[in-house]
């Protein structure tokens, strides 16, 4: 694709073949386009965890994190089950889709943007993954003692002084 302003009016140029051909996009078509693109390029992981023991799925945050932008400050506090997901109704419809289905939620900031409020909801969501706790640690085998991988030939030695 190759975009193109004439005035205030959108043209778009395709490959068709070996020919080009234009068309012109209006702007609520383009703007769809650009926010189907988008959203397939945010589409992210969001890890879960246990509030206590690690009974049954996981249900809830790993940790605290959090989220910012502009003005508006978004924490995630994992909570027990069956606490449900205490936020107002943007970010609960935003945890909802994230697959999380306890979690205790503080806001502060200018936060009737909604916008933003979302934004610092999914940036403190996309942060699950950045938290490494032991169950993502990499298994490293315990290396012998020096003592006993040379043992044989300690063995060898000590007889033959004595």
């Amino acid at each position: 694709y190759q975009r193109r302003v004439h005035g205030k009016q959108w043209y778009q140029r395709r490959v068709h073949g070996k020919q080009w051909y234009q068309r012109r996009v209006h702007g609520k078509q383009w703007y769809q386009r650009r926010v189907h693109g988008m959203a397939k390029l945010t589409i992210i992981p969001v890890r879960r965890g246990y509030w206590g023991s690690a009974l049954g799925k996981p249900h809830t945050v790993p940790t605290k994190v959090s989220g910012k932008t502009a003005s508006v400050m978004c924490r995630l506090v994992p909570a027990p089950r069956g606490t449900g997901i205490v936020a107002s109704p943007a970010p609960k419809r935003l945890l909802q889709l994230a697959g999380i289905e306890d979690v205790y939620t503080q806001s502060k900031g200018q936060t009737a943007t909604m916008g933003n409020f979302l934004k610092a909801t999914f940036e403190a969501v996309s942060k699950t993954y950045a938290v490494l706790t032991p169950n993502l640690w990499e298994e490293v085998p315990v290396p012998p003692t020096p003592y006993v991988e040379h043992a044989t030939h300690l063995a060898r030695v000590g007889k033959k002084l004595h």
